[in-house]
């Protein structure tokens, strides 16, 4: 059995999709659900889903407890889905080339500290972009400067505000993350 640990900080949209997504095609995989904030809704999602859900604070991602969680549980891949806190070096170690990420951008643009969820997108309308789409990668000590695993595209037009390149971004988000995860996996 494959084991992931999926590690989300708000909706949790990516997560319930990566398990329904592989649930459904019967594979042999169990998840933990990590969130480092005690509000985040993807709490919900885990228990809809009856999977376990740890919430955990910043001081004990690094101080080594959330390292020890993830060696305990020996977890074939770490999937950061809507995650914002920076890995710590140690666990990056220990995991290399185990931890992977979605980022709403095509990277290396608009990628980096700060860059994330409607940043992005109001960055892409703001420099006029012709396209975006997403980018999975693996995890180093950089913020979105991993090896690239995958990336697809779709259009922006001068029309699209920041919502409507959010959704066009989502709709890639949901059709291929949870396909890169099982070629990863098997």
């Amino acid at each position: 059995m494959k084991k992931i640990a999926i590690l989300a900080s708000g909706s949790g949209s990516n997560a319930e999709n990566i398990i329904t997504y592989l649930r459904n095609k019967d594979a042999d995989v169990s998840f933990v659900v990590y969130t480092n904030n005690p509000n985040a809704f993807v709490i919900n999602r885990a228990e809809k889903l009856q999977e376990r859900c740890v919430v955990f604070s910043k001081n004990e991602m690094q101080n080594g407890t959330l390292q020890n969680m993830f060696c305990e549980e020996e977890f074939d891949l770490i999937v950061l889905a809507g995650f914002l806190l920076k890995i710590p070096a140690e666990i990056i170690e220990s995991f290399s080339q185990k931890i992977i990420n979605i980022h709403p951008a095509l990277l290396p643009k608009y990628g980096g500290k700060g860059m994330y969820g409607d940043n992005v997108h109001k960055a892409v309308c703001a420099a006029k972009e012709k396209e975006s789409g997403i980018t999975i990668h693996y995890v180093n000590e950089n913020y979105d400067e991993g090896a690239t695993i995958f990336q697809a595209k779709c259009e922006v037009l001068p029309s699209d505000s920041p919502e409507d390149v959010a959704q066009k971004v989502h709709t890639l988000e949901y059709e291929h993350f949870p396909k890169v995860i099982e070629t990863l996996l098997w």
